[in-house]
């Protein structure tokens, strides 16, 4: 089953570029309205501004605040490498990479709307 993660942003443009530069690909799919990424072989990253999912469902979302609303937890070979990226490319610092209490080697930040970017090591790798 292939499974799509959308998230909602402020400037489509903007946050295409902070995505590509992190997962240093170019996406998938790049129309107004929707940008896509693929994550896996069964995964894919959506980024939907504002104004397109209140115009496909009528409903408002949650643009301008700064409650986080989602995480997107990746498992990468070298968090500290990702974080750096993360960082160069916009966005917030939140924690360094540390040894989490679930046994994953983790660094956070926030992207350009606040969603939280997770940078993992499973304890396996």
């Amino acid at each position: 089953m292939l499974s799509h993660f959308i998230l909602y942003v402020a400037d489509q443009l903007r946050s295409r570029q902070f995505y590509s530069d992190v997962l240093e690909q170019p996406p998938r799919l790049d129309v107004p309205g929707m940008t896509e990424f693929v994550l896996g072989d069964q995964c894919v990253l959506g980024l939907m501004p504002h104004s397109s999912i209140q115009r496909l469902l009528g409903v408002p979302s949650a643009a301008g605040s700064d409650v986080a609303r989602a995480e997107l937890y990746l498992l990468v070979e070298c968090p500290d490498a990702w974080y750096a990226r993360a960082l160069l490319a916009g966005a917030k610092p939140l924690s360094p990479s540390q040894l989490r209490d679930w046994g994953d080697l983790v660094a956070y930040c926030a992207d350009p709307d606040g969603h939280i970017l997770a940078l993992a090591r499973t304890a396996q790798s």
